[in-house]
């Protein structure tokens, strides 16, 4: 699953860690979903596109092989 977390992260001008501490997750979380190496379960897929003011699809994206 693709992704850009990071993009997002940087609109809000914030660090992986400040996100991490938002949604209660740990920066090695936030770093391996920005890697596309952990797809987030819906429910912090959900909270994250919340604190973007995103829907998920927006963030969070099917490659074909997936």
């Amino acid at each position: 699953m693709k992704n850009n977390l990071k993009v997002q992260r940087a609109i809000l001008n914030i660090t992986q860690q400040e996100l991490a501490n938002l949604i209660g997750v740990s920066r090695q979380t936030i770093n391996a979903m920005e890697l596309a190496k952990y797809v987030p379960s819906t429910v912090l897929a959900l909270k994250i596109a919340k604190l973007c003011g995103k829907n998920v699809e927006e963030i969070f994206f099917l490659e074909e092989d997936d």
